[in-house]
């Protein structure tokens, strides 16, 4: 029986969605920090053998809030201040057991939130 073409694409689709993918997506206050916490996970995955893409910086997020510096005479006096969120995305293709390990001792600094999604 002859396959036609979009068989055979399905099939290599199937076959390339079949690879287990982890998507670790950083979030931090700092870039410093961010940068040396990202720095760590790429030498876990080379210590494990693992392939990796990134990290990838995120667009910053900057949350901007005006607060008056007086109370109700003096509107016109106010201080701006923002909070930037610094966000970078790791991917990790064919993750194997070693490396969640590794992963799960992994001790961050504080402030980076770490969230990682299964594909």
């Amino acid at each position: 029986m002859m396959t036609t073409a979009t068989e055979e694409k399905n099939k290599a689709k199937e076959g390339a969605e079949a690879r287990p993918q982890l998507r670790i997506k950083l979030k931090s206050y700092d870039s410093k920090v961010i940068d040396a916490s990202c720095q760590q996970i790429v030498e876990i995955a080379m210590r494990t053998n693992v392939g990796i893409a990134g990290p990838v910086p995120l667009p910053t997020e900057v949350r901007r809030y005006t607060v008056n510096r007086s109370t109700f005479v003096h509107k016109d006096a106010r201080e701006q201040f923002e909070m930037r969120v610094h966000k970078r995305l790791i991917e990790v293709s064919n993750p194997n057991q070693r490396f969640i390990d590794s992963l799960r001792d992994l001790t961050l600094p504080s402030g980076v939130e770490i969230e990682v999604k299964t594909s």
